[in-house]
């Protein structure tokens, strides 16, 4: 009898077994991300590093509950498209870009793989979204407004170099991105009593001769729109320029100040990419992006190099400086 009972006993458990879904008799799948950038690694890395912030505060912890496939174009633009079709052949789960030079790429790549953008200066006028509440397809994430942000960045010339009378704006005039951004500066100038001088640069070899035009046209200063010329390290062969002509300049990205240049005014990319991880996290959770809205930033910053303001004789006013989230000496 005892022999008996242990076999019904083999018999129900093993029928009990085949009952239960596969999902439960399987360890959970890890999930895996694609993260797109157009430039290099180190251009990127600390957005990078704050993605990873926000996944650990989200309770992912790559390596172990998730999975990250990085790909970088190095600054070859060329390369994006290539890279964005490799990660949607691995069958990832969803791909993080670095900026619309990524984002563009990946959205042509795949309808499907749901993409969260860290950084977007115009989203529904790339054509990304449908709009910001209501993104629509398969793309969602943050936008910088850095458009809105150029007649502020004039401003702060202005204050900086209160005799400022000529700008020189330098970057891709011709890319629909800016068409906004011509647009602030304009009206922004109109009410300084400031003559703007636009100068096109579309490739790191107009660099040179782009400051030569602007030393030429007699401007007291030089305000970059955002532009894929200044890509990794040719920011730093810009602000070797800016300083031989002793002209102060005013970027987009703080970086660009790490490479010497003088100062920027733009949102905080490092904490949209954190934020990020709110809608990676959300979409693994069964969200839709088409559902989720598009994020404006909150967090803006001012950085000033102290060592360009000197090496041009520029001495930054009390005022500004007391305003800068961060200051390099």
């Amino acid at each position: 009898m005892r022999k008996i009972g242990l076999v019904v006993i083999v018999i129900v458990a093993a029928l009990f077994r085949l009952c239960i879904p596969a999902s439960a008799q399987q360890p959970g799948k890890i999930p895996r991300i694609g993260y797109l950038g157009a430039a290099s690694y180190g251009a990127n890395r600390a957005r990078v590093q704050a993605f990873r912030q926000g996944l650990r505060e989200a309770g992912y912890i790559e390596g172990k509950n998730i999975v990250i496939e990085y790909r970088f174009a190095e600054g070859k633009r060329d390369n994006v498209a290539a890279l964005a079709a490799e990660l949607v052949g691995l069958k990832i789960d969803v791909i993080v870009t670095g900026g619309s030079t990524a984002t563009r790429p990946a959205k042509a790549a795949t309808s499907t793989i749901p993409i969260v953008m860290t950084n977007d200066a115009d989203p529904v006028g790339d054509g990304f979204v449908a709009s910001l509440a209501r993104p629509g397809g398969n793309v969602t994430g943050l936008t910088t407004l850095s458009l809105q942000l150029s007649g502020k960045r004039l401003e702060l010339l202005k204050e900086t170099v209160p005799r400022l009378a000529r700008v020189a704006v330098l970057g891709n005039l011709t890319t629909g991105n800016n068409a906004q951004a011509l647009k602030e500066l304009d009206l922004t100038a109109a009410a300084l009593g400031v003559k703007l001088q636009y100068l096109d640069v579309q490739a790191s070899k107009d660099l040179e001769s782009s400051f030569h035009s602007a030393a030429m046209g007699r401007v007291d200063a030089v305000l970059w729109l955002s532009s894929t010329v200044l890509i990794d390290r040719r920011g730093q062969a810009a602000a070797d320029l800016a300083v031989k002509g002793r002209l102060p300049t005013i970027y987009y990205r703080p970086e660009l100040v790490d490479d010497g240049g003088l100062m920027s005014y733009s949102t905080s990319l490092n904490d949209l990419s954190r934020r990020a991880a709110v809608y990676v996290d959300k979409i693994l959770k069964g969200a839709k992006p088409a559902d989720l809205p598009v994020e404006q930033p909150t967090k803006f910053e001012l950085v000033i190099n102290l060592k360009t303001a000197k090496q041009i004789g520029l001495t930054i006013p009390p005022n500004v400086l007391a305003r800068a989230d961060r200051v390099i000496k």
